[in-house]
């Protein structure tokens, strides 16, 4: 097993807030990709207040190998209150940028795109000037899923790659990496800030992470944000490699080169992390 070196550490951050927002989430029966894939940040995240609300419950009908959100109970009804509780919560919090974000619902007709759409309408009827991005799934590549997703009009349209090609039997064997691609160019043919994100620290080679960041400069892709893989449970992937805060910074240098407009890349980036930063970025290069 790997060692985890020193930069690679962070502290939780101060308990109360954390316990306070919890407080605020479990009130609701809301739930947060914060929690169940054990983010690092969460502390920070939560102290702001900001969340990356989980939709459609917390287990997923995908065996991703990377993820630490169940996999095995059976997926929850789909709740018709939670659109709703979310807005209700978001504004309670203060909120002006809100990422919501789903398990993957295979199970569902549509995937789960429906309560996508119903969330991003409760959002905006109660919050007027809140921006609001979505962290989706490949919906099977269902074209007419992902259609109702983009009608919403979220402001910002996430789906990650998470990883290279070449690893995907291993990472996400129930994922495709050019069904994922076409999946940010028709959200990028709509009009829609689209960004996509990858972990490093799985086997990958620093010329495949430069052909991913190529192949989404050609898709259309705004941002994307490349972070280090850390293992959340002992039935995860372990890491095979701490990657050094000089070849993100690499990275960041190689991305924008091509011409993104904006890459964010270090050991701790997310996918949501820090994400209501990007629209001040792309607003003002």
């Amino acid at each position: 097993m790997k060692r985890l070196p020193s930069w690679a550490k962070k502290t939780l951050g101060p308990l109360g807030a954390l316990h306070e927002m919890k407080s605020i989430l479990r009130k609701r029966n809301l739930h947060t990709v914060c929690e169940s894939a054990r983010c690092p940040n969460i502390g920070e995240c939560f102290s702001k207040p900001t969340a990356t609300f989980l939709i459609l419950g917390d287990v997923c009908t995908r065996k991703c190998r990377f993820c630490s959100v169940d996999k095995k109970a059976h997926p929850l009804a789909v709740d018709t209150d939670e659109p709703m509780n979310i807005a209700i919560t978001a504004k309670e919090l203060g909120l002006k940028h809100v990422v919501v974000t789903s398990v993957t619902r295979d199970d569902l007709p549509d995937g789960g795109a429906g309560q996508f759409a119903l969330t991003i309408k409760a959002i905006r009827d109660n919050i007027s000037s809140i921006l609001i991005e979505v962290l989706t799934p490949d919906f099977r590549g269902d074209e007419g899923a992902l259609a109702v997703v983009l009608e919403a009009r979220p402001d910002i349209f996430n789906h990650n790659l998470e990883t290279v090609p070449s690893l995907y039997s291993l990472v996400r064997p129930q994922a495709d990496y050019v069904r994922s691609l076409e999946v940010l160019k028709r959200s990028k043919a709509a009009g829609i800030i689209t960004k996509s994100g990858i972990m490093v620290g799985l086997g990958e080679t620093p010329s495949e992470v430069r052909e991913v960041l190529k192949d989404l400069k050609a898709a259309g892709v705004d941002a994307v944000t490349i972070g280090q893989y850390l293992r959340p449970t002992r039935e995860s992937l372990e890491v095979r490699e701490y990657i050094e805060p000089e070849v993100f910074k690499e990275y960041e240098e190689f991305g924008k080169s091509l011409g993104l407009r904006h890459v964010y890349s270090g050991p701790f980036v997310r996918s949501s992390y820090n994400a209501e930063k990007l629209i001040d970025e792309l607003n003002h290069p």
